[in-house]
């Protein structure tokens, strides 16, 4: 058998931040206690994603007072985190790539676990949040995720939504190669890994601020995630438009057998069955249009080719390996 494991001698850790100055001193510390810890050259590349507090102030103090340690990525704009992580993923140098959110709900201190799994020679780390301190809109939301995510990459991991995952280079570098503008990183990282495993982490209430997504963001970004990963929607739409066809002619056959029995009068002339199957019908033609509709935007966007985010500057970059 092929062996594809290779040494990880080098590591990365990929953070985008959006106005999180609240947190990001205590961030930054404990990121740099954890990384400490795997006793590895590493860098834990911050990706500025347009804030509009100080947080990329503190990250360029930070990136000047820990160089080639910490490592300022700033983006011009706002992209969304994705994009971001996409950003880091353009200037890190790691054989392991970590992904982190600022927040601090997935402490900085699990990182050393996904080093030691990757050590054991998965291409791609997935985590499974323990005891979550999310709202129950947020848990159904990503119980519908996860197992679109399943059936789109063949992978049951349990928790796509969970951003404290671990990818060897060769995953990042095949994922820089997709050109589509709407990724979702969990699932694209899975569809090119041989080995995958799936940790369960510690999971915390946020330390500080308040959530980047708003209700209308979140109903928002699930949909975005379920279309932009696979085409079952599409399908299901062709298989729900089948059954209300086979329940309108057993419904017509129902009302014909009736009019035989009881009469004109026992169907009010039929206007209320019209309506009633107008309605359905109508409701059905109007979801498909909207969902053709979103996948020809993402035909459109991808097709026009715009970058997915533009990096403004990079501050603290250094050799991992050289030291310098």
């Amino acid at each position: 058998m092929l062996d594809t494991h290779k040494e990880i001698k080098t590591i990365s850790v990929v953070i985008p931040v959006f106005n999180e100055q609240a947190t990001l001193d205590e961030l930054i510390k404990r990121c740099l206690e954890s990384c400490d810890k795997t006793n590895r050259p590493y860098e834990i590349v911050f990706v500025d994603d347009g804030s509009s507090d100080s947080s990329a102030e503190m990250l360029n103090k930070a990136s000047k007072e820990h160089p080639g340690k910490i490592v300022g990525c700033f983006l011009n704009r706002n992209y969304g985190q994705h994009s971001a992580i996409m950003a880091g993923f353009s200037v890190c140098q790691g054989d392991l790539i970590i992904t982190l959110d600022a927040d601090l709900q997935n402490p900085p201190e699990e990182i050393p676990r996904i080093v030691e799994a990757a050590d054991k020679g998965a291409d791609v780390i997935g985590t499974r949040r323990v005891n979550r301190q999310d709202t129950l809109f947020r848990r159904v939301a990503s119980f519908i995720v996860n197992k679109a995510a399943q059936k789109a990459t063949g992978v049951k991991m349990h928790d796509y939504g969970c951003m404290l995952r671990g990818y060897k280079k060769h995953i990042v570098d095949a994922m820089l190669q997709c050109e589509e503008r709407s990724t979702f990183i969990p699932v694209l990282g899975n569809s090119f890994a041989r080995h995958t495993v799936e940790i369960d982490v510690a999971h915390h209430e946020r330390v500080a601020g308040d959530s980047k997504y708003s209700l209308w963001k979140l109903i928002n970004l699930q949909f975005n995630l379920l279309t932009c990963m696979t085409t079952v929607p599409l399908r299901l739409l062709s298989v729900v438009g089948g059954i209300i066809s086979a329940l309108g002619m057993l419904f017509a056959a129902f009302i014909i057998v009736m009019r035989f029995i009881k009469g004109d009068d026992w169907t009010a002339q039929g206007v209320f069955t019209l309506f009633a199957v107008s309605f359905v019908l109508g409701g059905v033609q109007l979801i498909g249009m909207g969902l053709l509709g979103e996948y020809i935007g993402r035909i459109y966007t991808d097709v026009r080719a715009r970058p997915r985010y533009f990096i403004q500057t990079v501050t603290g970059k250094r050799d991992l390996l050289a030291g310098k």
